[in-house]
């Protein structure tokens, strides 16, 4: 029991900070109705963005802005999440202009913006890892209060998810997010009402990766170390974290589902932290992720396949 429970734990602390990536995923596959592959790139690009600013020395900052990155050991991570929801939203500019304006196919526009990406971090970040050992972290702050790792993990996970989903929420009750809402429900009726559709796509773009960057960023603070190549492959863990909360839950209100979401991460963290119990190689969770994500994929099809009368049954 006390094992399932530290598993558990595990997985929810986790499972908090990717639920921003598949909130981000979220916005542009189901909201937009459009697939976007510049996750891959924007992942990494918040990663390396606040490793960057939380490793460089206070003396190298602007004199303007050392008092205030200076004035308590909390505001530099803070910092580096917000300049790592820009980073991320100026990516997702970039893709959605290939898509709008040079009428570029969205799955391309991705691909485009994060090969482009790859050598922009790399570039960033000057080296294909950054060590965050002996730096200040939001969740070293947060530890500073009495807790654990992982309790601290929780407890921020909470807060920065809690703020997330709030401005998400209130943004898509105002007119420019009911636009982009209305935009990925039916872009023939919204430009008949006069809705700029590409304008709306773009924002959405930019509010999908900068969620994603700044779930990059959160984990490089949790990891202690950001790596180059961190973002292949979150596109599935995005998606499955969506269809196992569209599983649990469907035809849900806008904060539900982004709430189910959520749970949707933990769940998944869980059952790959169940997995890793097996002594499986950890160079083959990717594929168990795909696997995951097809049953995910496939449920509904059993579920109708086995709703259906027998063949030569009483009518």
């Amino acid at each position: 029991m006390i094992f399932l429970i530290d598993i558990l734990l595990s997985s929810t602390s986790q499972g908090l900070l990717w639920s921003l990536l598949a909130i981000g995923v979220f916005l542009t596959y189901r909201i937009l109705d459009i697939a976007d592959l510049t996750t891959e790139g924007s992942f990494p690009l918040g990663g390396a963005v606040a490793a960057v600013i939380l490793v460089k020395e206070p003396d190298t900052w602007p004199s303007a802005l050392q008092p205030i990155l200076t004035s308590h050991p909390l505001v530099l991570p803070i910092f580096a999440l917000i300049l790592a929801f820009i980073a991320g939203a100026a990516a997702g500019l970039v893709s959605g202009i290939l898509h709008t304006k040079l009428k570029i196919p969205a799955l391309l526009a991705g691909i485009i913006t994060m090969t482009g990406l790859y050598s922009i971090n790399s570039r960033i970040m000057g080296a294909p890892n950054i060590s965050l050992l002996g730096a200040e972290t939001i969740f070293s702050q947060a530890q500073k209060l009495g807790i654990d790792k992982v309790t601290s993990v929780i407890f921020v996970g909470l807060i920065v998810v809690a703020i997330v989903i709030g401005l998400l929420t209130l943004f898509f009750k105002t007119e420019i997010g009911l636009a982009t809402r209305a935009t990925g429900d039916n872009i023939e009726m919204s430009q008949a009402n006069g809705i700029n559709t590409d304008s709306m796509k773009m924002i959405g773009y930019m509010l999908s990766n900068g969620c994603i960057a700044l779930a990059g960023a959160l984990l490089i603070q949790n990891n202690n170390f950001a790596d180059l190549n961190s973002g292949i492959g979150t596109i599935v863990i995005g998606l499955a974290s969506i269809i196992i909360a569209e599983v649990l839950l469907r035809n849900r209100p806008l904060l539900s589902r982004m709430i189910t979401i959520v749970v949707g991460a933990i769940l998944y963290r869980f059952i790959l932290a169940l997995v890793l119990e097996f002594n499986v190689d950890p160079t083959d969770l990717k594929l168990f992720s795909a696997l995951i994500l097809v049953v995910c994929l496939s449920s509904p099809l059993i579920q109708k396949k086995m709703k259906l009368p027998k063949k030569g049954g009483t009518r």
